[in-house]
């Protein structure tokens, strides 16, 4: 089971930092990385898991420019600090420096597993709790739970929380929605639906 990693309510993973590194548009889906992500989805999300939802989430956050680091300290592919990096290393000593573009992803993807068991409510879909994971993974858990809590009775969607979240946060959800589309609309493919992930 999967604990919560340095509970609080600022430890944010990629916050503000990361729109300096948005994409402005789908040039950078590039094969770069791609095992990577490949391989960590199926490995904490199972097989069935989009991989491509981490690589757009990847380049909101850094372009993916593996050596970039934000003025808080927020280092690598997925942005991730060095604490909460520490913390993720604790539990899987395999993950070596927190620069190296492998290591980086994987920690990234398993925090991001982490979050979205957090959000395990019947009345949210899949793709509803990635939203909240994104959000999350932003602002810190923290933050997005007191968004839920302002906006208050049964929540069915990211768009019930959304006008309680950052500014900053709005954008970095919609930025990686927007990116993974406009990949979808440029290939012309159907890709792998979020509904057809594992429940675990």
């Amino acid at each position: 089971m999967f604990r919560p990693l340095l509970l609080s309510l600022c430890l944010c993973i990629g916050a503000a930092p990361s729109t300096l590194y948005a994409a402005k548009s789908i040039d950078q889906w590039t094969t770069k990385y791609d095992r990577y992500f490949k391989k960590y989805s199926k490995r904490y999300f199972g097989p069935h898991f989009n991989w491509r939802w981490f690589k757009a989430q990847a380049i909101a956050e850094s372009g993916l420019k593996p050596k970039v680091k934000s003025h808080v300290g927020a280092r690598g592919l997925m942005q991730i600090m060095p604490a909460t990096y520490a913390e993720i290393r604790s539990k899987n000593r395999q993950f070596l420096n927190i620069e190296e573009p492998q290591w980086n992803i994987a920690a990234g993807i398993y925090y991001n597993r982490g979050l979205y068991r957090k959000w395990r409510l019947p009345t949210l879909s899949n793709m509803e709790r990635l939203f909240l994971t994104f959000a999350s993974y932003n602002a810190g858990y923290g933050r997005i739970l007191k968004a839920k809590r302002r906006a208050g009775g049964e929540i069915k969607s990211w768009k019930d929380v959304e006008p309680y979240a950052p500014t900053e946060t709005k954008n970095y959800v919609k930025r990686i929605s927007r990116l993974l589309n406009g990949k979808r609309d440029k290939r012309k493919r159907r890709l792998h639906g979020i509904e057809k992930w594992n429940k675990s």
